[in-house]
């Protein structure tokens, strides 16, 4: 396969997770974790953007069975790819964050269970729907577990995981430097979804005009 056959999607993706690397490297360190904390920033950016999708899922699902569009369940099913793929990579990401920090894996966290929990029952359901190929039970499937989804974090305590530090900080150039990282993750989504939304067929003639 030549660089001419490769999905523009693709390309602006791989572009965009470079970024990322390097914005990251260079976030500002903070006065208790140091430079670890460049861990935390892209932890935080990653399960937000996987928030996102699962949430952009949920409403394109909404939206196709209100409406009776197959247009609006087939974003619902790319985006409910996304969030999966992004939520699953969140895991080892966690997992970097806590040896960087907390000297070790604590996978007794209750947030960490949720989100090895909701991993599995995610594939398992995007798995499932895939087979059966009904676009108006995947955006049922993908409202309802965006749903539980939100409930459970809602309703999991912390234990060692702070609640939200990055948006308690004191610090407005932490701050802006997360919203900047987590718009770049979002962008990374955008072309993910893209890419799904190609492979599964739907859009071809969009997708290459916008090349």
């Amino acid at each position: 396969m030549t660089i001419k056959n490769v999905p523009s999607s693709i390309i602006w993706l791989l572009l965009t997770l470079f970024v990322i690397a390097v914005v990251t490297m260079f976030g500002p360190a903070e006065s208790s974790l140091g430079t670890n904390v460049r861990v935390v920033y892209l932890h935080g950016a990653w399960v937000w953007t996987a928030l996102v999708a699962f949430a952009g899922a949920g409403i394109a699902g909404l939206a196709g069975l209100i409406l009776k569009k197959d247009a609006y369940q087939h974003w619902s099913q790319s985006l409910g790819y996304t969030g999966l793929l992004f939520w699953i990579t969140y895991l080892p990401i966690s997992m970097w964050a806590m040896q960087t920090n907390w000297n070790g894996l604590y996978l007794a966290e209750p947030r960490f269970r949720l989100a090895v929990i909701f991993s599995v029952s995610g594939l398992l359901l995007q798995v499932g729907l895939a087979l059966l190929d009904k676009p108006a039970w995947t955006s049922l499937a993908n409202l309802i577990f965006v749903a539980a989804l939100m409930v459970a974090l809602q309703n999991t305590s912390n234990v060692m995981h702070p609640p939200s530090p990055i948006l308690e900080s004191d610090s407005w150039r932490i701050q802006l430097f997360f919203l900047g990282l987590l718009g770049l993750t979002l962008l990374a989504a955008w072309h993910t979804m893209r890419w799904f939304y190609q492979i599964n067929g739907h859009g071809r003639h969009a997708l290459e005009i916008r090349g």
